[in-house]
């Protein structure tokens, strides 16, 4: 199989994943950023985890207009917010129903600290939302692993340009950009670089790995044998698990699924794993170690998840399909007990002739989880 880059012979162009990744390294440093709407508004953001005081202060000052703290609809249903704009919901900084400091903002963001908070509220909630940036701003929170809260500030057209930007070192990123930024990177995705690499259960294995065109996240297939693509080919597609794939934790099943879909496939003659980074459903390892701490307190993994904003899964399809056609296959035999990636895959395009089952015996640390996907998220175990 060719592994080298697939360079396109195009002339430069900066693709819209480059100020995407950009912005979420200052999201990630507690930085504002300025989102342009496609009519000239801005929106100064900053992930609420980062906030401090003086972060706020400045922003407020270089918008000229007062902030707000987005939450997203999971995250405001768990503190009793009423929904009354889409996606995500605004709360005002001053006022009845105000978040009023950085402190309190990061603590509104952070449902670790809801036990110590247990009377917040009530709080008064925006009725209308201008403009799509207010939920790209959550979504480059989420891209950057952080919480799904930030604080923002929107601009005038007439501020939102270049010298706004340019007077206080602010990086600019369009809605669009952010808001397609999963479609884009898996779109753009291109092999790499292979290897021969021998694994336990499966000696005669390749290790090829996929990158977007222009950065951005690896995803690697590990191919096993010498599989036929004239006919479906078996797979399992895994989101990487850095607890249970490499220090082997029990509160999942993941290592087992990881190593003995390696086994299972190379005994079957042949086919691959597809090992995708999306690190605890698409939530990233820090966030995945927060849902764990609230598991503790006896939340199901699905609660866990949305009472820290996210959905129950953040996950899409769309980089495994990519990857399979770019090795040459359409139809698979999925190794999976999870019907959403079977419709997920169908929808990229990608014929799923067989799910056929991958399931491993319950432990006193996972039989909970393993309950909470087959109860609520419809797993076949």
């Amino acid at each position: 199989m060719p592994c080298g880059p697939q360079m396109s012979q195009e002339p430069f162009r900066l693709s819209s994943l480059v100020p995407v990744e950009r912005a979420i390294g200052d999201f990630r440093r507690g930085l504002p950023v300025l989102l342009r709407e496609a009519d000239g508004r801005g929106l100064l953001a900053v992930a609420s985890e980062l906030a401090r005081a003086d972060t706020v202060q400045a922003l407020t000052d270089w918008a000229g207009a007062p902030p707000y703290l987005a939450l997203t609809h999971h995250r405001a249903a768990t503190l009793k917010i009423r929904l009354y704009t889409p996606e995500v919901v605004l709360l005002p900084q001053t006022g009845r129903g105000g978040w009023e400091t950085a402190e309190i903002a990061r603590a509104l963001a952070d449902p670790s600290r809801d036990l110590e908070y247990p009377l917040r509220g009530p709080f008064n909630a925006a009725r209308t939302l201008q403009g799509k940036a207010w939920a790209a701003a959550v979504k480059l929170a989420k891209l950057a692993h952080l919480l799904p809260c930030v604080i923002a500030a929107g601009t005038p057209a007439a501020s939102s340009g270049g010298s706004l930007a340019e007077s206080h070192n602010l990086l600019q990123v369009t809605t669009e950009a952010i808001t397609s930024y999963d479609v884009t990177a898996a779109t753009e995705l291109v092999q790499v670089t292979g290897a021969r690499v021998p694994l336990a259960g499966a000696e005669q294995a390749r290790l090829i790995a996929f990158r977007p065109r222009d950065g951005g996240l690896e995803h690697f297939a590990i191919v096993i044998g010498d599989p036929d693509r004239h006919q479906p080919v078996l797979a399992r597609l895994h989101s990487e698990c850095f607890t249970g794939d490499l220090i082997g934790s029990l509160k999942c099943d993941c290592g087992e699924q990881l190593r003995g879909a390696i086994k299972q496939i190379n005994e079957a003659g042949g086919g691959m794993l597809l090992y995708l980074a999306q690190e605890g459903r698409g939530i990233g390892l820090i966030n995945k170690l927060r849902a764990y701490g609230l598991q503790d307190q006896g939340f199901d993994t699905n609660q866990a998840n949305e009472r820290l904003g996210f959905s129950a899964d953040e996950r899409i399809f769309l980089p495994a399909a990519r990857m399979l056609r770019l090795l040459g296959f359409s139809e698979v035999r999925l190794m999976s007990n999870n019907p959403s990636k079977v419709s997920g895959l169908e929808q990229m395009g990608v014929n799923v002739v067989e799910r056929v089952p991958h399931h491993f015996p319950s432990n006193e640390h996972n039989w909970f989880y393993l309950n909470t996907k087959r109860d609520k998220s419809g797993h076949l175990l």
